[in-house]
């Protein structure tokens, strides 16, 4: 990943170099810092992405990206900063006022708390130059093509097959691997363009993921690394992952945990893995989906994958820049998206089968048993549904929760659970009145 970071001053060189140095994680085999006119910006990476410093030196530019599927950008202008941000989201970026009244940006969260406490997101598919915000892309329900289900599959996977090619570097290539069907078919397809594809899964014993995720392996011949991980490894990583996340969301940390695990583990052999993020909302893989009438399902798909940059995209990003790598998603390449969403409904939720166009379009690539794999949410799927709220709910009085659960800006926590990672976030962030900035889950549950 990289690293952005700025403030419209000059001669503010030391105040963007320690926000940088905030954000090191994201990657610190380069960085460059210059003074405009009107502004102080800079930016550090890893090695790969080497080419956003010229670009920053030649053009005033700040960049974190890969494409057009993922980038966050802080331009230098006459008038100050322009900042811009993916359709999406995969890129993060942030941004406020300092007491003086200059536009800063960054990365991350903890990043912009040097400069400022004022908090406040670029939301994806906008511009913002500091006054006004315009907005490039919003997403919108398409009508539906009429073609057959198997011109359908071919188009989509030339779609994908294509997005999975341009993200295939000169160094080592990998993917996270659960088994299920989304990183599944992302490592399928990318095994057929490397001489060598490493996989990575992570769970506890005995956990379905490791299971499946053996099957794919052997099945594409992939260089296969599993973590074994217990419940003692979960609660010592806990902090670190809320640290890196900056969330308290009970459903988006506990579905963080293993990401964050499995990806240090790949950081170890990779600079660059691919996630199958994205695959649920795109086709319609959640279960309370199989609920609504096929008539709600185009509009519901678009409300949940224009969630996704502060919930599951805001997870993959952190858990990869953790470590100082690059997570690629596929899924939302904008070639796919667009196709995806004018896919009619019957064929992303089929028989009951949901994601079956997508299933077909790798038919060739997969065994059946991966094929045929029912959606699992990510904690299931490693194997401790019940750990961590169980553990909530002896280290939580009643009291304690009824006390502490509504927060400083009026929002009610959900859970034990949710309450135990809001303790850890305010040692790490303090104690906010403001936290707009901050995504929640949709449907998460509420005691």
């Amino acid at each position: 990943m990289t690293a952005i970071a700025g403030i419209t001053k000059t001669n503010k060189t030391d105040l963007v170099e320690e926000m940088l140095k905030k954000m090191t994680h994201r990657g610190w085999a380069w960085h460059e810092i210059i003074e405009g006119k009107t502004t102080t910006i800079g930016s550090n990476g890893i090695k790969i992405q080497e080419n956003a410093l010229r670009e920053l030196k030649n053009h005033g530019l700040a960049r974190d990206g890969f494409g057009e599927g993922r980038f966050a950008q802080a331009q230098a202008s006459s008038s100050g900063i322009v900042l811009k941000r993916d359709r999406i989201g995969a890129a993060p970026l942030y941004y406020g006022w300092t007491n003086d009244g200059d536009l800063c940006f960054a990365s991350e969260v903890k990043g912009l708390l040097v400069a400022t406490n004022d908090i406040h997101e670029l939301l994806p598919g906008t511009i913002f130059d500091g006054e006004k915000t315009a907005t490039y892309f919003k997403l919108e329900v398409k009508t539906p093509i009429n073609n057959s289900p198997q011109e359908i599959a071919a188009e989509l996977r030339k779609r994908l097959d294509s997005a999975v090619q341009q993200y295939i570097g000169n160094g080592k290539n990998g993917s996270w691997l659960s088994g299920g069907i989304d990183s599944s078919a992302l490592a399928a397809l990318a095994r057929k363009h490397v001489d060598k594809l490493y996989t990575f899964s992570a769970g506890l014993k005995g956990a379905p993921d490791l299971e499946f995720a053996r099957i794919v392996a052997t099945h594409i011949k992939s260089d296969h690394h599993e973590l074994m991980v217990d419940f003692n490894m979960i609660l010592k990583t806990l902090p670190e992952v809320i640290y890196h996340l900056e969330s308290f969301d009970a459903l988006l940390v506990r579905s963080s945990i293993l990401n964050y695990l499995v990806a240090r583990e790949a950081s170890i052999f990779v600079p660059e893995v691919y996630s199958g993020e994205g695959g649920d909302e795109l086709f319609a893989g959640y279960d309370y989906l199989k609920s609504l009438h096929p008539s709600q399902l185009p509009e519901e798909l678009i409300d949940i994958i224009g969630r996704l940059h502060n919930t599951a995209l805001q997870r993959v990003d952190r858990c990869a820049s953790a470590h100082g790598t690059v997570a690629h998603v596929a899924f939302l390449d904008p070639s796919v998206v667009d196709y995806v969403l004018q896919i009619p409904i019957e064929y992303k939720i089929r028989n009951g089968l949901e994601k079956w166009i997508l299933r077909r379009s790798v038919s060739d690539l997969l065994p059946a048993s991966i094929l045929d794999r029912p959606k699992a949410k990510f904690w299931q799927g490693g194997g401790f549904l019940e750990l961590l709220s169980n553990f909530a709910e002896d280290k939580v009085s009643d009291k304690d929760f009824d006390s502490e659960r509504v927060l400083p800006n009026g929002w009610k926590l959900n859970t034990k659970e949710e309450l135990l990672y809001y303790r850890i976030f305010k040692e790490h962030f303090g104690e906010t009145t403001d936290l707009s900035w901050m995504g929640r889950t949709k449907g998460a549950p509420v005691n």
